[in-house]
């Protein structure tokens, strides 16, 4: 049986559900995530940690996965002005880029293999093929960055989830390793702390946190394509803020370039020699 024109014209989720209203079918009177009533029923009773949860995995979290979401976006929420994506965000805010480009400038250079979105789905791969089995992490890392798709991404030049610079692992990062370790010790997070000094050691660099950030999406049941994608979102209020704070500085009071920038002809300047 062949489709009508408005069956092909509907668009089809199972995430979403809109109930029109009785006088304007163009505006929804009820909606529905995944068969919840979002502003009758989950406003009132969900964090934002549960609501995020739903929409990602189509359920609602049980108390340990709300809180371990809740921390993790903590974490992830300002990877701070070392981060390259949170830098784009900054030149773009202080260039007086508007607010969309500036994220989106976080995202592209935030999408890469170098602490990015493209680290985390590799890593997120590992988990999902090594699970807490040691002796397949030793043949994965021994064998390190073979990703496929070299039509779109360069190959990893280091093990994904590790500090392709660092010496030791740095102290926020065994901090949030503990803490997330704590909220749910009994899959990734808590094997990563277990044997995390054995893994270095093969993988011949630091645990950095985008390697916690994998561990703890995997505990949280999320797939590789969801994992970079949560990655992605996650880390953009950092950005935001630090893009609004030099937008406010301006440029002169700008760490970056400020003694590459020379105006020949700079009109204050002009204006100061005239009065």
């Amino acid at each position: 049986m062949s489709e009508t024109k408005d069956q092909r014209e509907r668009i089809r989720s199972k995430i979403w559900e809109e109930v029109p209203e009785s006088n304007n079918p163009f505006a929804a009177s009820v909606c529905y995530c995944y068969g919840y009533d979002v502003f009758g029923d989950v406003l009132r009773k969900a964090s934002w940690s549960d609501y995020l949860y739903l929409l990602f995995a189509g359920e609602r979290p049980s108390e340990r996965q709300s809180q371990l979401l809740d921390a993790l976006a903590l974490v992830l929420a300002n990877p701070g002005p070392r981060d390259q994506s949170v830098r784009a965000a900054m030149n773009g805010g202080v260039g007086g880029s508007t607010s969309a480009a500036s994220l989106m400038a976080a995202l592209a250079v935030g999408a890469g293999g170098l602490g990015g979105s493209r680290e985390i789905f590799y890593a997120v791969q590992w988990w999902e093929r090594c699970g807490t089995d040691l002796e397949v992490w030793q043949k994965v890392l021994a064998g390190q960055s073979r990703n496929e798709d070299l039509d779109i991404w360069p190959m990893m030049e280091h093990p994904a989830g590790f500090d392709p610079h660092g010496i030791d692992c740095t102290k926020p990062v065994r901090q949030c390793l503990d803490y997330l370790a704590s909220l749910c010790n009994d899959n990734a997070l808590g094997f990563l702390k277990e044997y995390r000094k054995q893994l270095e050691l093969i993988a011949k660099k630091p645990l950095a946190l985008p390697g916690v950030a994998a561990a703890a999406i995997f505990d949280l049941g999320f797939n590789a394509d969801q994992a970079e994608m949560l990655y992605l979102l996650l880390r953009l209020p950092g950005a935001a803020v630090h893009a609004l704070e030099q937008k406010q500085n301006g440029w002169r009071k700008y760490p970056f370039f400020h003694n590459g920038v020379v105006l020949t002809d700079d009109p204050l300047q002009n204006e100061e020699n005239t009065l």
